[in-house]
């Protein structure tokens, strides 16, 4: 009998969106592979940019935050595991799946550390270099909280595990890295990516709901394109990103050439067109995947230390690091000119993807810890006390909380 995964999503995934929707897709294809069934369910509204998982053979079930109905399906399914996505559905779901199905393994994936994306926008905002006190914010005490009253957490990134550890002081056993999930990049596909001289122009992407994605647009319109246009007097900066809001397409400028596309039907041709992708990001976490797309399309980058972090490792990155908009906008021009530079950080990625996200390797780890908890479920939850103790309170605290939020609207 095949066992049974519960996704709670956060959102519906949008893979052509968001990284965060690629993500989603590629934990779900690890455990179709091990035959799970799998039921998605998210409080969320739908948007047109939601992929039909009923395509793909899993149920899709719309859930209701604060209400008892949860209880009667989460019991009726009665899940072998349930999937957070993102603390805040941990939060919300997490005290009712404990009370009704107390045997089902909880999995969180954080996508990225909210806490420190959040620190690092507070630090921006207020001008000052990013630390402790930053890091140390509510959002975190929820999130690490969310942490421990999981049986693991899939963390993207290994910086983000580092800080867990020796800023959280978060058990190593609680925690898995399962950054993005990749197939091998073949030579004859590299052979059929268009060339340094069928490209031109520049790129950068991202969802522009992602506030560090837009305010990375805001930098390149006042302090990087400029300087780049300067010296490079025809060329382009294309910006594709869903959910352009009129405050994003106000910053279109034709005679600039910096031009707002929207939302791209193929993320793979878009970025295949263009010689170097931009990634001028100030604060933010988690892996970029607009750096992915980047390196699978043989697209060198230009990207700050936020953009690049967690993502190269040991190895040589597919371009240049700089967080000075004038060096930004120097290396972004040496790198349009130069085929040689272009061709080495092309390859670079190349062997990025091929080294660090190999799919295989990894959802090895992912079914080997699954296996090893279910196995010791109760050993590993009474060794995991703190864990423990969260989960009591939360159970008194939000489950009463939400109870009375659920009484008060059938009221009205």
């Amino acid at each position: 009998m095949p066992k049974h995964l519960l996704i709670i999503g956060f959102v519906w995934p949008e893979p052509k969106s968001s990284a965060a929707g690629s993500r989603m897709m590629q934990l779900i294809a690890a455990f179709q592979q091990k035959n799970y069934q799998i039921t998605f369910a998210s409080p969320c509204a739908k948007s047109d940019n939601a992929f039909n998982l009923i395509t793909i053979g899993i149920s899709q079930v719309a859930i209701e935050l604060n209400h008892g109905s949860f209880d009667t399906f989460v019991k009726q399914l009665n899940p072998d595991i349930v999937l957070f996505d993102r603390f805040m559905m941990e939060e919300q779901f997490g005290w009712r799946v404990a009370e009704q199905c107390p045997d089902a393994l909880k999995i969180l994936d954080t996508e990225d550390l909210h806490c420190l994306r959040k620190g690092r926008q507070l630090a921006f905002k207020d001008n000052k270099p990013f630390d402790e006190s930053y890091l140390f914010n509510d959002i975190a005490k929820r999130e690490i909280a969310s942490i421990y009253r999981c049986d693991f957490s899939l963390m993207i990134s290994e910086v983000e595990i580092e800080i867990l550890k020796t800023q959280f002081k978060v058990p190593d056993n609680l925690l898995l890295y399962l950054p993005f999930l990749l197939d091998e990049i073949s030579e004859s596909n590299i052979k059929k990516l268009p060339a340094f001289d069928e490209r031109q122009h520049f790129i950068t992407i991202g969802n522009f709901f992602h506030e560090p994605n837009y305010n990375s647009i805001l930098y390149l319109k006042e302090s990087i394109w400029p300087l780049i246009k300067k010296q490079l007097p025809k060329a382009e900066l294309h910006i594709y990103g869903a959910y352009a809001s009129q405050k994003v397409n106000q910053l279109q400028n034709n005679k600039d050439g910096f031009l707002i596309k929207g939302f791209a039907n193929d993320v793979n041709e878009v970025m295949q067109n263009a010689k170097i992708c931009l990634a001028p990001l100030r604060f933010g976490a988690g892996l970029k995947g607009k750096l992915i797309d980047a390196m699978q399309n043989g697209t060198p980058c230009v990207m700050t230390t936020i953009a690049a972090e967690g993502m190269f490792g040991n190895s040589q990155p597919n371009g240049f690091i700089t967080d000075s908009p004038e060096d930004f906008a120097n290396k972004a021009v040496k790198l349009y000119e130069s085929k040689p530079d272009w061709k080495t950080y092309q390859n670079n990625g190349f062997a990025i993807i091929n080294k660090r996200f190999q799919k295989a390797e990894f959802l090895e780890h992912l079914y080997s810890k699954i296996a090893t908890i279910s196995q010791n479920l109760s050993s590993h939850r009474r060794n995991n006390f703190t864990g423990q103790l969260l989960q009591h309170h939360t159970l008194q605290s939000t489950k009463f909380m939400s109870k009375w939020i659920e009484a008060k609207n059938q009221k009205e």
